[in-house]
């Protein structure tokens, strides 16, 4: 082996490097600690805010930087601190929701507040898998309400978004077309469309902690499998998509693995660290 063709490896974390009893396969592990053993580090990229990835990263013994909350949050996981944090406009948001209302009908809303230790309020009528969750040693997580009002009581890093009737794409769709001028509009995973800062996205939050690192996008391969990933994979030098992925994930991916419950991650790496 002459050496490992990338700097950094930016990994999403549902759908991507965790399986879906959220661990990560000791095949993965090890995979990710060649790379790095190689030159290039690891780094986290997820839509989760920090409150609800700090723990999977303490259980990893994942020590480096972590872009969170769709690029809102990069977090230093060895020192336990935030240091970055983009906010979403309260009256904006408002406005957004106002509007989408109006046209579709009435939608289901969830936030996640500003803050590292920012929890979730979720309406329990539109969020049933949500329930008040305690992880344990961390702060409260999730927390339901019963006035819209709560939700624009304090700062605010997104919002999420459900409709009755349109599924996930149709309802990024009317919201993009709707509302897209005022606030960012992302599908994230199933159930989940969120509103974020108008221009925020997983690139924006991995190219600060690039330049933290000293790594730019021309080094970087990247990983994920929904649509909130494609801004990632445009900034990376190669995107690979998770077997499974949405489709407007594949059809910008330059390659496309196993899935993650089958090591697609170590396979690509192992690939490149054998042939690099």
């Amino acid at each position: 082996m002459t050496g490992f063709p990338y700097r950094l490896v930016a990994t999403d974390l549902d759908g991507t490097l965790l399986r879906g009893d959220g661990t990560v396969s000791p095949r993965t592990r090890e995979a990710l600690a060649a790379a790095s053993r190689a030159g290039a580090a690891h780094i986290v990229v997820t839509g989760r805010n920090v409150g609800w990835t700090r723990h999977v990263l303490d259980d990893l013994g994942y020590d480096g930087l972590a872009v969170c909350g769709q690029g809102a949050q990069v977090y230093h996981a060895g020192e336990h601190r935030l240091l970055t944090s983009v906010t979403l406009d309260r009256r904006a948001a408002r406005h957004a929701v106002d509007a989408l209302e109006a046209e579709l009908g009435p939608l289901w809303v969830a936030a996640t507040r500003d803050g590292a230790d920012g929890i979730v309020l979720f309406d329990p009528a539109g969020f049933p898998g949500l329930v008040p969750e305690r992880v344990e040693g961390e702060p409260l997580a999730a927390v339901p309400y019963e006035d819209r009002a709560e939700l624009w009581a304090e700062p605010l890093m997104k919002l999420y978004l459900r409709h009755p009737e349109l599924d996930d794409d149709e309802l990024t769709e009317a919201a993009a077309r709707l509302v897209n001028n005022t606030v960012g509009v992302v599908m994230a995973g199933p159930g989940t469309v969120e509103l974020l800062p108008l221009g925020l996205s997983k690139a924006s939050g991995l190219s600060i902690a690039g330049r933290r690192l000293g790594v730019r996008g021309a080094e970087t391969i990247a990983f994920g499998d929904m649509p909130n990933d494609i801004p990632m994979f445009r900034w990376a030098a190669y995107g690979v998509a998770m077997a499974g992925a949405h489709p407007a994930v594949v059809e910008i991916a330059d390659e496309v693995t196993a899935g993650n419950e089958e090591d697609g991650i170590a396979l690509v790496l192992e690939k490149l660290l054998a042939t690099g």
